[in-house]
């Protein structure tokens, strides 16, 4: 049987599952593209709950039909581009969508769940949202582990950046992005 997955509006009350999540997707899932040593700085120092996105409405959460949640992952309006509560170099001023690309982040699915589509849900009504608030193009520092599945959704590569994370640590991670096909005006005569 297949299970069926719904997403919604993730709400402060889910913090506490969205932070068991997110430590138990980057520890089963992240192990073949980082360091265990890497692992565990990045839990300590990047990744984690963003409450700005939860605050701004535009963090999603994907349940199963048991109201479980599996997976999560927003875009923002805003300028940072990766990194949790934790995350000191955040930059939470507003985006111009006539200019600027909404910014595609914090994505994580439960180990046990991956692979079943709920990443390609999330972004979906991800990008969905972001194109409904006037946005055309999506940008996002994705983790080597995020790259295959961005590449297939249209994403391309532009940048490599390494993350610091102390005692000589750095997280790589890919700036990706993805453009919308401009608008084409079709005669109706």
């Amino acid at each position: 049987m297949t299970e069926h997955f719904s997403i919604r509006v993730a709400r402060e009350s889910d913090v506490p599952v969205l932070t068991r999540l997110i430590d138990a997707s980057v520890r089963g899932l992240q192990t073949s593209d980082y360091s265990p040593d890497q692992i565990e700085a990045a839990l300590r120092k990047v990744f984690g709950v963003d409450s700005q996105l939860i605050s701004d409405g535009t963090y999603l959460v994907a349940e199963t039909s048991q109201s479980k949640i599996v997976g999560c992952g927003g875009w923002s309006k805003r300028k940072t581009l990766y990194g949790g509560d934790i995350w000191v170099a955040r930059e939470d001023s507003l985006l111009d969508p006539t200019k600027d690309a909404a910014k595609i982040r914090a994505f994580f699915i439960h180990p046990d769940w991956a692979r079943r589509g709920i990443g390609t849900l999330i972004l979906e009504a991800c990008e969905n949202a972001a194109i409904a608030a006037g946005f055309t193009r999506f940008e996002m520092g994705a983790t080597l582990t995020g790259v295959p599945l961005y590449q297939v959704r249209g994403y391309t590569a532009f940048e490599n950046l390494e993350v610091p994370l102390g005692d000589g640590l750095a997280l790589p991670i890919v700036r990706m992005e993805k453009r919308l096909p401009p608008r084409r005006i079709t005669d109706c005569q």
